[in-house]
């Protein structure tokens, strides 16, 4: 993954943070994935009064991806709350990433960026790969 689709994905994900839905834990969390095709899809958080039902950026943007019929994906951004610390995926949006993972080394981008997309993505930048963050991934 070269230079300038990482920063890409990142604005993406810094814009679709814009649009969470968080307002009881008022963390905010925007992801965007680059699927195989090319194409790159976001999501956001959005909770929910019955927290359990809550969603994650990582998985909401994993989800459009595949009701678009994408199956692989290259590689995953998500960003934080403005003025946090960079935002790692927990672990139900790790093991998701696995199930559509082109490969076990795909790299998980993750950022605490500012509010403006244009100039703010490299405040903090960590590139983990999937298989770091999630060593022993459930098959079936």
């Amino acid at each position: 993954m070269n230079q300038s689709q990482k920063t890409d994905l990142l604005k993406r994900a810094v814009l679709a943070r814009g649009n969470a839905y968080a307002p009881y834990s008022h963390y905010t969390v925007g992801a965007a994935v680059l699927a195989e095709s090319g194409k790159i899809y976001t999501g956001c958080n959005v909770e929910n009064a019955s927290y359990g039902l809550t969603c994650c950026a990582e998985r909401n943007a994993i989800f459009a991806a595949v009701c678009s019929g994408e199956r692989k994906l290259l590689a995953v951004a998500v960003t934080g709350p403005e003025g946090g610390e960079p935002a790692t995926p927990c672990g139900a949006c790790r093991q998701v990433m696995a199930e559509f993972a082109a490969a076990p080394d795909m790299p998980v981008i993750v950022s605490e960026t500012g509010g403006d997309p244009e100039d703010s993505i490299d405040v903090t930048i960590q590139t983990y790969r999937l298989d770091e963050l999630l060593p022993h991934t459930f098959r079936i």
